[in-house]
């Protein structure tokens, strides 16, 4: 694994963390990552179909046993922000009606604001390296 990623959290911590990305997702106080940067977000989400209430519910099926690591944000002057990874596994069909069980990779950005706090999902396509679970 990377030096650059932390895995020194307990299960509660990430699940305050999780809490606070899926109250997020549930007020709709989100935005999934679909600019130029993002074109493997951008082929998944169209692969699928996936409209904008089934990536809701697929980030709401995120469980804590799906956490990966931590790691910093190395864009430059976003270097304060600490990046989520999670790794869930779910089913989906294609355009060709083909079912398909696949590892969804996701990358999470918590932005606290004065106003509350929003999550941008930075990555929202299929596990593309490998990856360790922390509580599996």
């Amino acid at each position: 694994m990377s030096q650059y990623y932390n895995q020194d959290f307990t299960k509660e911590e990430i699940s305050s963390v999780l809490q606070k990305i899926q109250e997020c997702v549930s007020n709709g106080k989100y935005t999934v990552a679909q600019n130029e940067n993002r074109a493997e977000n951008v082929a998944f989400i169209r692969e699928y179909n996936l409209t904008s209430e089934k990536r809701r519910q697929i980030l709401m099926q995120i469980g804590v046993e799906d956490f990966c690591h931590s790691l910093q944000n190395v864009n430059y002057g976003f270097e304060h922000e600490i990046l989520y990874v999670f790794c869930s596994q779910i089913t989906l069909f294609n355009f060709g009606d083909e079912e398909r069980i696949l590892d969804l990779y996701t990358k999470f950005n918590i932005i606290d604001l004065p106003t509350g706090s929003r999550v941008v999902v930075i990555s929202f396509h299929e596990r593309n390296k490998p990856i360790d679970y922390l509580f599996r």
